[in-house]
């Protein structure tokens, strides 16, 4: 496995390594979203008897990864932090997630946890930039599963200089589709990127992440140029493939640039 490619001269980019994996790099600042190391054959306890058998490698490793400002945590399932995270990434690296979440690393020895509420933000300002992370609330899963399921949150990831916005990303996390989600463009202003976990995921026979459909759903409420996927084929569970989703947005003739990414690939997320 090669090393992870140095950043390009974009100074917006995604490094995706499978799942919802990313390496993000965003200015002056270097983000990991939901670290997932596991390899294929390895499996992920959900919790409540529910397991995940990974069908891929990933595509990083921790050996391979650059100094980094934060990890940004959309909730505490194995397929998103796992026990190699744990064992491996660097207890003082502050970890952005929710309440639950922050709490149960914490117990894990993580020193700077940082749980937001919905709506709530925290900032990193460096060399007269800033990296402002406001979490959005989401839903991992209709009715009663949402008490058997932990909580989940999505971010809006914006880059700050000289006092104004100049990039703005939402990744939503592991939730079904929601039209309270367009709050996001109330609340925030509007896209240039949107970042969806999908992949239609079954859990006691409900379907707990965005489908195609859902996925379409939601490029239609937020208007995004440019949507990269993620979170669509590694695991078992998993029972809507990304063609799914693309085939959905080509048919509703959904304006903006559908860019997937491969794993181990990285791409601009300028528009």
């Amino acid at each position: 496995m090669t090393a992870v490619p140095p950043a390009p001269t974009d100074d917006v980019t995604l490094t995706f390594g499978g799942n919802a994996t990313t390496l993000l790099r965003i200015g002056g600042f270097t983000l990991l979203t939901d670290p997932n190391f596991l390899r294929r054959g390895q499996r992920a306890y959900l919790g409540k008897g529910l397991w995940t058998k990974r069908l891929t490698d990933p595509a990083l490793l921790p050996t391979q990864l650059p100094a980094l400002d934060a990890i940004l945590l959309s909730h505490l399932h194995a397929d998103h932090w796992d026990r190699i995270a744990t064992r491996t990434l660097d207890k003082g690296t502050p970890v952005v997630t929710t309440q639950e979440a922050a709490e149960a690393l914490g117990r894990r020895g993580f020193r700077q946890t940082l749980d937001l509420t919905p709506w709530q933000r925290h900032e990193i300002t460096r060399d007269g930039e800033t990296l402002r992370i406001t979490s959005v609330p989401g839903e991992h899963g209709p009715g009663v599963l949402a008490k058997v399921l932990p909580p989940v949150m999505g971010s809006v990831l914006e880059l700050v200089r000289g006092g104004e916005v100049s990039w703005r990303a939402y990744i939503s996390g592991d939730t079904i589709f929601r039209p309270y989600l367009a709050e996001v463009l109330q609340r925030c202003g509007p896209l240039d990127v949107l970042i969806p976990h999908l992949g239609g995921t079954k859990a006691l026979g409900f379907t707990v992440t965005m489908d195609g459909r859902q996925g379409a759903d939601l490029v239609e409420l937020l208007k995004p140029p440019v949507t990269v996927p993620v979170h669509f084929d590694d695991y078992s569970r998993f029972a809507s493939p990304l063609g799914d989703f693309v085939r959905e947005v080509a048919e509703r003739r959904v304006p903006g640039e559908l860019r997937p990414v491969t794993r181990g690939e990285t791409i601009s997320l300028r528009p």
